[in-house]
């Protein structure tokens, strides 16, 4: 089966109509999705929606938009929420440095802070990072994640890429690498490990072709395997075998 490895169900475009978004990820053969947080009403709707819905798993964090809003409160919160067996992952956590909506010394803080908080609550993480790569790489050096981290919906170069490799944290890929000016990025989807590879959809965001600019969701995640598989020049049978792998040992859901 496929899993989408980070969607957010908990949305407000995506959460009333749930029941029939997993009901078409399935005519799909997506079997999983993992949902992620961004907030602390995102990461409580997210723990809900895993407990009603068999495919679905969560994650819980902050974004780093939010990174202001943090407190010991909320850390209390997520100590709470993580006690749920279907709470996979940490995230979506990191640094924004393309919108700034919060200063950019308070997400170090916080991202350095929700990291220790992962590594307690002994989940690995799902890292968002947007032109903020030369802070990313020196935090991650100095603040090791020890169960595992995915840099999510990938958009840097090659060279980026390796030295996430060599961090052990494994790449994801979304629906850009479907559009017609991808090809930077198709060059970093056919330098990336398949060992190290990963899925997404980010929905209701980054539509794959022939979706782009409509409403995103967990059933497209194919378009983008189907994509992988044309740059990595594999069987997409065998692509969603060891995909399947990755997502499962990342997740801890063998």
């Amino acid at each position: 089966m496929w899993i989408d490895t980070h969607a957010h169900l908990n949305d407000d475009r995506l959460f009333p109509d749930v029941e029939m978004l997993l009901q078409r990820a399935k005519e799909q053969n997506v079997g999983l999705i993992i949902n992620a947080a961004y907030d602390l009403a995102s990461s409580q709707r997210g723990v809900a929606l895993a407990e009603k819905f068999s495919p679905v798993y969560t994650a819980i964090g902050l974004h780093p938009h939010d990174a202001h809003d943090y407190s010991e409160a909320f850390k209390e919160e997520m100590l709470r929420l993580a006690r749920h067996p279907k709470v996979v992952a940490y995230g979506e956590i990191g640094l924004d440095y393309h919108y700034d909506l919060s200063p950019r010394a308070k997400q170090q803080e916080v991202f350095i802070d929700q990291i220790q908080l992962a590594n307690e609550l002994k989940l690995p993480v799902l890292i968002h990072n947007r032109e903020s790569h030369g802070d990313m790489l020196q935090i991650l050096k100095d603040y090791p994640i020890e169960q595992g981290a995915v840099m999510h919906c990938f958009s840097g170069s090659v060279e980026f890429m390796r030295e996430c490799i060599n961090l052990g944290l494994y790449i994801s890929f979304a629906g850009p690498i479907t559009f017609k000016n991808a090809s930077k990025l198709c060059r970093v989807v056919e330098a990336t490990p398949l060992d190290r590879l990963l899925i997404e959809t980010d929905c209701p965001y980054l539509s794959p072709e022939p979706y782009r600019g409509k409403l995103n969701e967990p059933s497209q995640v194919v378009w983008v395997a189907k994509r992988v598989a044309d740059i990595k020049d594999i069987p997409l049978d065998e692509l969603e075998m060891k995909l399947e792998a990755n997502s499962k040992s990342f997740f801890h859901l063998l």
